[in-house]
């Protein structure tokens, strides 16, 4: 039993499957936005698609940065050794389910939108292109974010500045997460002789930059709440993560104004707790944005 809740775990890490899950939720949110209905059918289908597709790209990365992964998430690592070429195969059998579901849509857009982010994912991880070792790597997870909404709205046939504004934010909360991941992956990213931006700026550096990136996305999200007229209980989700984050970061201003010339290993410690911490607040956040969604599409007064 332990051996198969050890199996279990580790495929849901090689698959990513929390980020999997907040992009169904994503899929499905903006499916009740851009429907104006509870077709809770559609709304499935559509985050079951984006699942497929980003797991079958998480797939690819973790395979072919097993090497990395050793150093940033040994676990993973190890699952990734043992499941030696299946791990490709894993990768392949959800790329082709994930073209299969889209083509079932039989909307050419969905199915262009479904193979650009399979595209996305290969140039991410797949040597010579491993933008994810460049200063790239954010751009690229902006299409992680992006990707998936403009699935969705391919389906319902729907593009204008609104659904742009929730583009934006899904990509560019996806990007900021990617830098909170590459703080955690600091250690092995410069080992590597990776050029994310935390190893580019320095760590410190990268790790302000971040947080303020961070912050930048609240008026986004704001913003995104007023064009769809999301009801109070997205603000409640919003203050409340913000007041979070916020109370962590007090909680650990006198490690993150230390003197530069200090150790940096209790600083490196509270990236990578920040970084889990961010990873959290995406997953309720995207949980809110659904929950919101579908009140707003069964018209009820929150």
């Amino acid at each position: 039993m332990c051996g198969m809740l050890r199996d279990l775990k580790g495929f849901a890490q090689f698959i990513s499957a929390e980020r999997g899950l907040m992009l169904f939720m994503i899929s499905v949110g903006a499916a009740f936005l851009m429907g104006e209905t509870v077709a809770w059918l559609s709304a499935v289908f559509l985050g079951l698609i984006v699942f497929c597709v980003w797991s079958a790209s998480d797939a690819i990365n973790n395979f072919f940065d097993v090497d990395l992964d050793v150093f940033s998430d040994p676990m993973r690592a190890e699952y990734t050794k043992k499941l030696g070429k299946l791990g490709l195969f894993i990768a392949v059998a959800f790329t082709a389910a994930s073209l299969a579901l889209g083509a079932v849509t039989m909307v050419p857009y969905v199915v262009l939108f479904v193979a650009l982010g399979l595209v996305f994912g290969v140039v991410y991880s797949v040597p010579p292109f491993r933008l994810r070792k460049t200063v790239s790597k954010p751009v690229v997870n902006f299409t992680v974010g992006a990707v998936p909404v403009l699935i969705v709205a391919a389906f319902f046939n729907v593009f204008s500045a609104d659904i742009l504004t929730l583009v934006l934010l899904i990509g560019v909360t996806t990007a900021v997460n990617s830098l909170w991941e590459d703080l955690a992956d600091y250690a092995s990213d410069f080992a590597s002789g990776s050029r994310t931006i935390p190893v580019i700026m320095g760590f410190k550096r990268g790790l302000f930059f971040t947080i303020i990136m961070g912050y930048g996305l609240i008026p986004l999200m704001v913003l995104v709440g007023a064009c769809f007229q999301l009801g109070l209980i997205y603000y409640f989700a919003l203050a409340t993560l913000a007041g979070f984050v916020s109370l962590r970061l007090f909680q650990q201003r006198c490690t993150l104004f230390k003197d530069d010339k200090a150790d940096n290993g209790e600083l490196l410690r509270l990236g990578e707790a920040l970084a889990k911490d961010f990873a959290v607040v995406a997953v309720i956040f995207t949980l809110s944005l659904m929950i919101s969604s579908l009140l707003k599409a069964h018209a009820m007064p929150f």
